[in-house]
C-alpha cells in the first residue's frame, strides 16, 4: 500500500482540518463530535444535514454550502457516521424551519440517522436515496444509495435555499430519488488504508460490474470488453428500468470512483449521450467528474435522472460549495 498518510487512525482527522483550511471561505469543521458546516446559518430555512463513510469524497462534505448542505456528518473510511454526530450538526444548523436528513441506503447510516431524528427535538424528515439498480427492488437490504444523492442534494439544497417548507423539499428529494437510477463498473478493487490491500481480486482482463461504493463486490465479474459496450450495459439497464418516454428530458452524470482519468470519463460521457440520445432523450444537463467516490477504485457510474421543469430550475439555481460552484 501506498498512500501519503501518517497513520490510518488519524487520516480523516488531519484531512477535514485541511479541507476546512482550504476552503474557510464556504465552511467550517466541528471536530467533537465530527461535522463540517457552512459558515453562515440561514434563519428560516430547511437545515439540509447528510453523510456517511468517508472516502466518497467530495461526497458529502464538498457539497456544504450555499445552495447545497448546511452540514455534512463524516464517519471513518466506509464506515457510517455516530447519531451524536447528525443530532450535533442539526442543533448547530437549525433555522427554525426544521431538518432534513438526506441518507444513503446503508444498513449503518439507516439506522443511525434513524436514531439521530428520534433524538431531535426539532422538526424533521428524512429522505432515503436508493437509486442504484444494480440490485433487485426486492433485494433484503433494498437498493443502495450511490451517485445519485448527488443529484438529490443539488435539487433539494437549491429548493430550501429558496425557501421550501420541510415536507415540500421532503416530497422534493424523493421524487428526484425516484425518477434517478445509477450502475456502476469497476477496473479495479481499491485500498482501504486500515486494511491495507484491495478489497478484492480482480484480473487485468474482468471487471466488476454493478459495483457499490464501497469498495464490495459487484452483481457479477465480466470479462474485459470495448467502452462502447461497458456503455451499453450500462445504458441498457438504466433504460430499462426507467423507461423514459421520448423526448423525456434528462441530467446525464458520469461519475469517476476516484482512479479514472478525466480523458476516459468525458468518453464514457460522450458513447452515454450517444446511446440515449439515440433513444429519444434530450440531455439538458450534465456533470462529469469524481463526486461520489470509493477511495482509489478505477471505474466509473452513469446516472440518468428525468428532469421536469422544477427539477431543472432548481439544478440550475446558484451554487457554492467546494465541489460544485456555480451562478454565484
Amino acid at each position: 500500500m501506498k498512500k501519503f498518510i501518517d497513520s490510518p487512525d488519524t487520516l480523516l482527522q488531519t484531512s477535514l482540518q485541511g479541507f476546512a483550511k482550504a476552503h474557510a471561505d464556504i465552511v467550517q469543521f466541528n471536530p467533537e463530535p465530527r461535522f463540517v458546516y457552512r459558515n453562515v446559518r440561514k434563519t428560516g430555512k430547511v437545515a439540509l444535514i447528510s453523510g456517511g463513510g468517508s472516502g466518497h469524497e467530495p461526497l458529502h462534505s464538498g457539497f456544504v454550502g450555499v445552495g447545497m448542505l448546511d452540514a455534512a456528518c463524516p464517519g471513518q473510511v466506509f464506515t457510517s457516521p455516530t447519531p451524536d454526530q447528525m443530532l450535533a450538526a442539526a442543533q448547530a444548523m437549525d433555522g427554525g424551519a426544521g431538518v432534513l436528513f438526506i441518507v444513503k441506503n446503508y444498513a449503518g447510516d439507516v439506522m443511525n440517522f434513524e436514531m439521530a431524528a428520534e433524538m431531535l427535538d426539532l422538526p424533521n424528515a428524512s429522505v432515503l436515496i436508493d437509486d442504484d439498480i444494480s440490485l433487485p427492488k426486492t433485494h433484503s437490504i433494498g437498493r443502495r444509495g450511490v451517485a445519485g444523492t448527488t443529484i438529490v442534494e443539488k435539487i433539494v439544497g437549491a429548493a430550501a435555499e429558496n425557501g421550501a417548507d420541510l415536507a415540500t423539499c421532503k416530497a422534493l428529494g424523493e421524487r428526484v430519488n425516484q425518477a434517478t437510477a445509477s450502475m456502476g463498473v469497476a477496473l479495479t478493487s481499491c485500498t482501504v488504508p486500515a486494511l491495507g490491500h484491495p478489497t478484492f481480486a480482480i484480473a487485468d482482463d474482468e471487471i466488476e460490474l454493478g459495483v457499490g461504493i464501497h469498495g464490495e463486490r459487484g452483481r457479477e465479474t465480466k470479462k474485459l470488453v470495448s467502452a462502447s459496450e461497458i456503455v451499453d450495459q450500462l445504458a441498457g439497464h438504466i433504460f430499462d428500468e426507467l423507461q423514459p418516454a421520448a423526448g423525456q428530458a434528462v441530467l446525464l452524470h458520469v461519475n469517476g470512483f476516484g482512479a479514472t482519468p478525466l480523458i476516459e470519463l468525458h468518453l464514457i460521457y460522450e458513447l452515454a449521450w450517444q446511446y440515449f440520445s439515440e433513444r429519444g432523450l434530450t440531455v439538458q444537463r450534465s456533470l462529469v467528474g469524481n463526486f461520489t467516490t470509493s477511495l482509489d477504485m478505477a471505474g466509473c457510474s452513469l446516472t440518468l435522472t428525468l428532469l421536469d421543469k422544477e427539477m431543472l430550475g432548481f439544478w440550475d439555481a446558484p451554487v457554492n460549495t467546494a465541489a460544485l460552484r456555480w451562478g454565484c
